[in-house]
């Protein structure tokens, strides 16, 4: 309740004047066999209903993907073996994670905003860190970060909003192939000298198509049948690569 209406407060101000118009190249992304990933292009214009407000404009867009259940485990080198020696469930974490930003954040994102929307991508972690203290699950979000960065999942690229005469704006998103299905959610953010002006949301839709989607959603439904299936296919090419050997023999 709280955060509605500290939300309602900080969208009420004067400078409310300056709107967000925001839209996407694609919102639809389908996941075939050849998918190697996709670019997506968030692009807007601030709407003004007067002369354009003194003070610094910046803009900041997120872009998150659908929330995941994680276990994060911790090994030790034990006896000169490795084993583990602590775990974290992090009960929803972002699959997919983007920060872009028309300025560093340290200088147009004021911490007060970072804590109540969890923008940065540390505090989007923190605010999934479970239910035990933080001191003692930072280390796992942290190491989940330091994982996810390096497949490419998790993103913070500095500057990579475009502004062009604190008008019109774009922003880049690169897709990785390793993107799973699910509703994704770009999230646009207004401000001017550190305060929010203004805020939008636009969903992009993940899915599969085509035989990638038949044969996953009787993996989901039919397991049973799906692991027949993939049973007799295994079996099918084994004999079918065993008789096409016994014939090169002749």
């Amino acid at each position: 309740m709280i955060r509605v209406m500290l939300i309602w407060l900080m969208l009420a101000l004067p400078a409310q004047a300056e709107k967000v118009v925001a839209g996407l190249s694609e919102e639809d992304i389908g996941i075939t066999a050849s998918f190697d990933g996709s670019t997506v292009l968030l692009y807007g214009a601030v709407k003004r209903d007067a002369p354009e407000p003194p003070g610094r404009l910046g803009v900041i867009v997120t872009l998150e993907g659908p929330m995941q259940r994680v276990t994060v485990r911790r090994k030790s080198r034990e006896f000169g073996i490795w084993v583990n020696t602590g775990k974290v469930v992090v009960p929803e974490a972002p699959s997919y994670y983007a920060v872009a930003s028309s300025a560093p954040l340290e200088r147009i994102l004021p911490p007060a905003l970072d804590a109540l929307e969890n923008i940065s991508l540390p505090l989007a972690m923190r605010a999934f860190a479970g239910p035990l203290g933080e001191s003692d699950t930072r280390p796992y979000a942290e190491a989940l970060m330091r994982i996810r960065e390096k497949a490419g999942v998790y993103q913070l690229t500095r500057n990579p909003v475009k502004l062009v005469q604190d008008t019109l704006f774009r922003a880049d998103f690169e897709l990785p192939a390793n993107l799973i299905e699910g509703d994704y959610t770009a999230r646009i953010f207004l401000l001017r000298d550190g305060n929010l002006i203004d805020r939008a949301e636009r969903p992009i839709r993940v899915r599969r198509v085509g035989l990638e989607r038949f044969t996953y959603m009787m993996s989901q439904d039919r397991p049973a049948l799906y692991g027949l299936m993939s049973l007799a296919l295994a079996v099918f090419a084994g004999w079918a690569a065993s008789a096409a050997f016994r014939m090169l023999k002749r």
